[in-house]
Formats: C-alpha cells, sequence, structure tokens
C-alpha cells in the first residue's frame, strides 16, 4: 500500500490549491478525483469574478491550476473514493522515514492508500428531480447546466425548474436562447410544450462516504469553521462540500490554502 503526507479527495479549485500548498511545503501528495479536475467550474464559459484573469473560462482556469499543481510534483489518480477508515498504525506506529504519524486507509475502487493526513475537497452536485417528477419529464432531454446546454435548444420551448438564485441565472440566461422559458417549482407538473428540462433545485455535498467518520450537518456539509479542520484527528475540509456563507472560486481556493497549511502543521 503506497504512502502519502496528504492524500486530498476531490480535484476542483480547492483541492488542487492545496496541492500546490501541500507539496510546496515538501509533503508527498495524491489527489484522487473521480471524474474530471476542475470541478463544476470547468462548465462556465465566462469567469469575471476571479482576481487578475478576467474573462477566462473555467475550462482554462481549472486546466493552468492542474498544469501548476503537476509540474510541482503532485500525483494524480482518478479513482472514486469509497471509504476512509482509521489505519492499523492510526496515532501509534511513527514512520522511520520522516517521523510522521500514519493515520487513515483512502480505499478507492481501483486501490488503498495511505496517507498520513487528508484533506476532503468533493464539492457539491446537482440536486436530482423526484422519480415522480422524472416520471412527468418523460423523454425530454434534462439538463443541470443552461451554460453548458442552452445553445442546443435555440429557438425552442424549454423549463426551468427550481425558484431560487441559480434558477433566476439559468432562466435569464436561457431568455436569449429560446423561444419561450417556463419557470416552474419542483412540484409542479411540467408545460407539455416544454421540449427541454432545466433543473436548477440547489445542490447536495458529496460527502456519502463520510458517515461516521466526520461530523456531517443535517443537509451532509462537512461540519468546519474558517481553520478547516473537521471532527477527526488528521481530516481537515475545503470548498463547497464544508458548512460556510459563500461558496465561490476564490473562497475555495482560500481554503485550499488553509486546509493545506493545518494539515502541514498537523504533521509538524
Amino acid at each position: 500500500m503506497k504512502k502519502y503526507d496528504v492524500v486530498i479527495v476531490g480535484a476542483g479549485i480547492a483541492g488542487m490549491t492545496a496541492a500546490i500548498y501541500a507539496v510546496r511545503a515538501g509533503k508527498s501528495v495524491l489527489v484522487l478525483e473521480e471524474t474530471m479536475q476542475g470541478g463544476q467550474i470547468i462548465n462556465t464559459i465566462n469567469i469575471e469574478n476571479w482576481p487578475g484573469d478576467m474573462g477566462v473560462t473555467g475550462a482554462e482556469l481549472s486546466q493552468k491550476i492542474y498544469q501548476q499543481m503537476l509540474e510541482l510534483g503532485v500525483e494524480m489518480e482518478y479513482e472514486k473514493v469509497l471509504e476512509l477508515n482509521k489505519s492499523a498504525e492510526f496515532n501509534s506506529e511513527i514512520d522511520a522515514r520522516d517521523g510522521v504519524r500514519a493515520c487513515y486507509n483512502v480505499k478507492t475502487d481501483e486501490t488503498e492508500y495511505l496517507a498520513s493526513a487528508v484533506i476532503i475537497a468533493t464539492g457539491t452536485e446537482p440536486r436530482k428531480l423526484s422519480d415522480e417528477m422524472m416520471a412527468d419529464v418523460g423523454k425530454r432531454p434534462v439538463s443541470y447546466c443552461a451554460t453548458c446546454d442552452g445553445a442546443l435548444y435555440k429557438n425552442k420551448t424549454v423549463v426551468v425548474v427550481g425558484h431560487g438564485n441559480s434558477a433566476k441565472h439559468e432562466v435569464k440566461y436561457l431568455e436569449g436562447i429560446c423561444a419561450k422559458v417556463y419557470n416552474i417549482h419542483h412540484d409542479e407538473p411540467i408545460p407539455e410544450d416544454a421540449e427541454a428540462v432545466f433543473v436548477a433545485i440547489g445542490r447536495v455535498p458529496n460527502t456519502e462516504f463520510l458517515s461516521g467518520v466526520v461530523d456531517l450537518d443535517d443537509a451532509g456539509y462537512v461540519v468546519s469553521d474558517e481553520s478547516c479542520h473537521t471532527s477527526a484527528l488528521g481530516v481537515f475540509v475545503a470548498g463547497d462540500c464544508r458548512t460556510k456563507g459563500l461558496r465561490q472560486l476564490v473562497t475555495a481556493a482560500s481554503d485550499g490554502s488553509i486546509a493545506a497549511t493545518e494539515a502541514v502543521k498537523y504533521l509538524s
């Protein structure tokens, strides 16, 4: 079983920033990502609130950070993390190489890794429609990103499900493309003439595998303050999957730097 000083779960902006800070502190770092580096931001066409780089696309920004991370020596594997458990050596056996205490087994769908510290940066994913509403959708295509798929329905009739800020943004974007845009609640019937359904009913954190490992709030977010510590010794959290008031690119990057710095302190 290969051992790392820091294993980071998730390669969004928070996770990749954490990796950069940890490797620059002289630690061996592995990043595990289930799908694609960059997280949800890769679907954003135009970012205007990232300091110093106005107009960059989400894909461009995430690629820059990804390349920087790799050039600094971070290792990365595309594997889904299934479990996080205390290792047999938890808080007991001293590693002869550098004096770091071994803490956690990180089990993926491919293998297992040993981590002296873990940073959770798994982000969130769109909340899905109920089975009942999916039956109402029928064979109509469903999208969770108007920016990504809106152009496919130019001059057509679509419906946006949801009434929060995200839904309002989706409606406004689609109104510039589509002939007609309905906006309904998640428990309302879908208009018969709608040709596609855009879902914007909130997001849920990707933290299922952490149940019983760290404290989660009622919505499944990892409980943490601004120090990015969790309730578990040696486990830190960064980005949208933690309890916080603002979820933006800059706060994700900030979390990543703080979580990595705290992890390095812990290892020392």
